[in-house]
């Protein structure tokens, strides 16, 4: 994997000094626009899912739970000196939270946004609590979990997200056709012997993975925008599930390329400057569907006009 990641940069590299572009000549913007690309897609390929079965909240409760388990890896690196990713803390405490999710709503017979609230305030308060404690200097940096940072994207944490990007892009290719069932009629899912609950749980830990792979860019904060705004963009322009799912792929693309290039040139942060893109983008989807939506009406009022039969008159 780092043979792969020299020479994706020694691609980019090669580019930059091509078409005299200066990003492009740094190491860590390397890395962060492999990240960024990678996201762009993993993020609607779930976030579709999500928002189709109305659960666009629990990006934001998974990626509070993540920032626990940030601080999680960080505490114990303060402690024990294990030198180990707090992303990887972090997948496995998104992972519980997302079967904690499912649990409370299957127990207590809660609606899902209650157990999302309950599972958001449990792991952002842990995480608080956890650098409040300031083991070793763990407060520090943790902006960058925060708000997210391009700088800060190493190649362990690369490659930490290329391996979620491949088990998310698999799943989702092999057991897309029950996915899309379970997402629009659960009943009907049942009936036809899919095990509905297992599915849903499925869905929850590929959007742990999602966010917090998202998250070394995006933050906590703002992580959960790339599951919804991208695709609610896409369901102003496409006719079909499938339509939207790539028309989300390629608005989220556009979106984190030019949010990662505003914020390095203009030095903002990135997850915030690639959401900004993103909320423009989609309301420029929003106007053209609507200007779509008027010329189809046109078309229908003229055609039906055409077709009416000529009155009949006495001579």
């Amino acid at each position: 994997m780092l043979w792969l990641l020299e020479r994706w940069g020694d691609v980019l590299s090669a580019i930059g000094e091509q078409f005299g572009i200066q990003m492009l000549q740094y190491g860590f913007m390397h890395r962060a626009i492999l990240v960024g690309i990678l996201i762009a897609v993993m993020a609607p390929l779930i976030g579709t899912f999500l928002v189709h079965r109305q659960l666009a909240l629990i990006g934001d409760a998974l990626a509070h739970t993540a920032f626990a388990g940030v601080a999680v890896g960080l505490f114990v690196n303060a402690t024990l000196g294990t030198g180990i990713s707090p992303y990887l803390t972090a997948v496995v405490v998104a992972m519980i939270a997302a079967f904690a999710i499912e649990v409370i709503s299957e127990v207590t017979d809660a609606y899902n946004d209650v157990s999302m609230a309950i599972v958001l305030s449990t792991g952002f308060a842990l995480g608080t609590v956890l650098i409040s404690l300031n083991a070793g200097g763990l407060a520090v940096g943790i902006n960058q979990y925060l708000f997210g940072n391009l700088a800060t994207v190493t190649s362990q944490n690369a490659i930490i997200l290329v391996g979620l990007f491949v088990v998310v892009a698999a799943v989702v290719g092999i057991t897309y056709k029950q996915l899309l069932y379970v997402t629009f009629d659960e009943t009907a899912a049942r009936v036809a012997g899919l095990n509905v609950r297992w599915y849903n749980r499925l869905m929850s830990v590929l959007t742990a993975m999602v966010v917090v792979g998202a998250m070394q860019i995006m933050g906590v904060i703002l992580v959960a925008a790339m599951l919804v705004v991208p695709v609610a963009g896409a369901a102003q322009l496409a006719r079909s599930f499938r339509e939207a799912l790539l028309a989300s792929v390629i608005l989220a693309e556009l979106a984190v390329l030019v949010g990662i290039t505003l914020s390095f040139h203009y030095e903002t942060t990135a997850g915030g400057t690639i959401v900004l893109v993103a909320v423009g983008i989609y309301v420029a989807a929003v106007l053209l569907g609507k200007l779509q939506s008027r010329r189809a009406t046109e078309r229908t009022a003229a055609a039906v006009q055409d077709d009416e039969p000529m009155s009949l008159t006495d001579d």
